[in-house]
Formats: structure tokens, sequence, C-alpha cells
């Protein structure tokens, strides 16, 4: 979307992406690296392309490939398991052979902005290795934060008083080219900057935390940060720039930030092996649903999305299409593309 908004159709961009779906994709905890891959591509011998045909070693799962297969861009995979020196080095490698006419780092919802001791902070870490390794890079590389706020990680207003001057608001318009990738693709932040860009305002319940969310018009705005300030804001960017392996980067986290997501996730997965099988059908799913909503709607909340609704209910992250499938089916009215109305 950014690029179409910001750079035309003509000459589609490479996005350097990490493969980090997290547990309702990728059973695996932690990010994925090249080695989890089959099919991949070399662009320089730090960078691989990922293409519709790459698959990710079971046990694993990506939905990078599905998504090379949908856009027209070269999707490339941003290793992080090289620590904040990796990514440098496969962000000079990839600058030096493109030569690229820009280079902009983009993050939604602007948790690449934390000090790292907000107590709503999630997941510091793949935003501050990708920060420490741009601003380590001899070229200049914009910072951009789109959807203020909108991953529940820092308060929406916190975040708008960082930003700096407006690039973009994305139109209802500018999001129908990626409509269908967006009713399956998990992201949340993403999906709630389409329904604000097609004018869906309330609060939206994310994550298995249930993080509230708002739902305002700044939700399809994309600004401008500077990437100096930036780093002197990120306390675990700044610990993690000569790092040269995950570990060390897990170390720096759990010392500035108190810990490490890839440690929750291990925990979780550890967790969801000894959660007996639920099956999904009408008559189990939408009494719970009904639950849901009435307790979901005393707090406050207008919206949810899917990924918070399969954890709501107790299914497992492989059911989240087949849940989404059976709702909109049985409460079509309910589906506000791509998030769930609460009636």
């Amino acid at each position: 979307m950014l690029d179409a908004a910001l750079y035309g159709d003509e000459d589609p961009a490479v996005i350097l992406t990490y493969a980090w779906d997290r547990l309702l994709v990728d059973p695996v905890p932690g990010p994925r690296g090249a080695r989890d891959f089959t099919g991949l591509e070399p662009i320089t011998p730090a960078v691989w392309a990922v293409p519709a045909a790459a698959r990710p070693i079971a046990p694993a799962g990506s939905t990078l490939p599905r998504l090379a297969a949908e856009l027209p861009h070269t999707l490339a995979l941003l290793d992080p398991h090289h620590g904040a020196e990796g990514v440098t080095r496969q962000l000079e490698e990839l600058i030096s052979l493109l030569g690229p006419e820009s280079v902009d780092l983009l993050d939604v919802g602007g948790d690449i902005l934390a000090r790292g001791s907000e107590p709503t902070l999630k997941s510091p870490l793949a935003d501050a290795v990708t920060l420490a390794a741009a601003c380590q890079v001899n070229a200049p590389i914009r910072l951009l934060v789109a959807g203020p706020g909108l991953d529940g990680e820092l308060p929406h207003d916190e975040v708008r008083g960082i930003l700096g001057p407006l690039v973009h608001s994305f139109t209802a318009a500018e999001v129908e080219p990626i409509s269908s990738v967006l009713d399956w693709h998990p992201s949340e932040a993403t999906g709630m900057l389409a329904a604000t860009a097609r004018g869906v305002r309330g609060t939206c319940e994310v994550r298995d935390a249930g993080l509230p969310v708002p739902l305002t018009d700044d939700g399809p705005s994309v600004h401008e940060v500077d990437l100096d300030d930036a780093l002197s804001r990120n306390n675990l960017a700044r610990a993690i720039m000569t790092t040269a392996a995950l570990d060390e980067v897990e170390a720096h986290s759990r010392d500035v930030c108190g810990f490490s997501e890839i440690d929750y996730e291990r925990n979780k997965a550890a967790w969801l092996k000894e959660q007996p099988p639920v099956e999904l059908d009408v008559e189990f799913v939408l009494p719970q649903l009904d639950r849901f909503e009435a307790e979901a709607r005393s707090r406050g909340v207008t919206h949810t999305t899917f990924r918070h609704l399969t954890e709501a209910l107790n299914l497992d992250g492989s059911q989240r299409d087949a849940l989404r499938q059976l709702l909109i089916i049985n409460r079509p009215r309910q589906y506000v593309a791509p998030l769930w109305q609460l009636t």
C-alpha cells in the first residue's frame, strides 16, 4: 500500500521483512531464518528472496510464500539470527546491489519508539534490531510510522506526541488492491489500519492479552520520524548495536525490558502442546462467541480481530481461517472487513 501510494506501481519495491508469524501460524517460537526454508533464491551473500515456490521446513510455518504469490513485489528475508550486525550487513549488501532511489523503514503502530519500560510493551525485539541496524548503515534511511498506536503496545496519545510530518493518509480506495490478502493474513495492526482507512471507528480488542486499541482518524496516517530521535528513545536498540547473535539480543532484552518475547513464545508453545483439541462447530462456537461479545461490550469494545477471537475461544491457531469462514457464513452482517464487529 505504501509503495503504491508514494512511488506508484511501475517499479515494484523490494521488501525486506521478517518471517515471524508468531504461534498463530508458526508453532516454532521465534523468527525464521534462511535455513528454515526450501526454495529461497539468493540476492546477495546475506540476503535471500522468498518466492512463491519457497516453503518453510516443517514444523515451521510462514505467510511469506503466499504473500509472494499474491503481491508484485520482491520479498526478501530479514534475518535477526546474527544480531544487529547481521541485519546491518543485509541492508548494506542490498543497498549496494540495488542502488535504490529511497529506503524506507516502516513500522505499523509505533512500538519502534518504545523506551523499553512501557507496561503494555509486548514485542520490542524485532523493531529494536531493525532500528539498530538502520542507524549503522551508510545510506539515508527514512523512518515511517503508520497507524499510530494500532499495535496496542504504546498508548495512542503517546505515539502521536512523538510523530513528525504527515507523509500520507490511506484511503479506502488504496486498501482495495490488497483486500484479498487482508482476508487471510493474520496481521492485526495492518488489518486495523485498513479498517480505519475504510472509515471504521471504535475500540478493537487484539492479541491473546486482549489489548484495547482505539480506531481513530489517525489510524490510516503515515508519519515520518527522525531516525536518530527514535534511536535515542529506544534503549534496547542502543544496547544491541554490536550484537552478532540473536541470543545476545535476547539477553539485552531481558536486561532492558525485563523480558524476552521469545521466552514468552517458548512458554506459550509448551502450554499449547498440553491443551486438548477443541472441535470447531456452530453449536460450540456461537454460544461461546455470544459470551465473549457480551463481556467485551461491557469493556467498551466494538470490534475485534479473528486472531483474538481464535485465542479467546481457546482454539488452535490453525483453526483461525475455518473460524472466520464459519462466523461470516452464520453472521455475515458482523464482518466489517477485515475485522469482526460486536453486536
